[in-house]
């Protein structure tokens, strides 16, 4: 089962912040990203959440 996280994303498109959950992935250099989709403008969501 994948890791989720819910919080406060930051949507560039809205220039708001957003409550939302969103799945945790690893990227190339070890640093752990939730992403998610803005429940406003469909736009996806990125929040760095710190290294694994």
């Amino acid at each position: 089962m994948a890791e989720t996280w819910s919080g406060e994303f930051y949507c560039v498109k809205c220039k708001a912040k957003r409550e939302a959950e969103g799945e945790v992935k690893v990227n190339e250099k070890g640093t752990r990203m939730a992403k998610a989709v803005c429940p406003v403008c469909s736009t996806n969501l990125n929040r760095i959440l710190g290294k694994a």
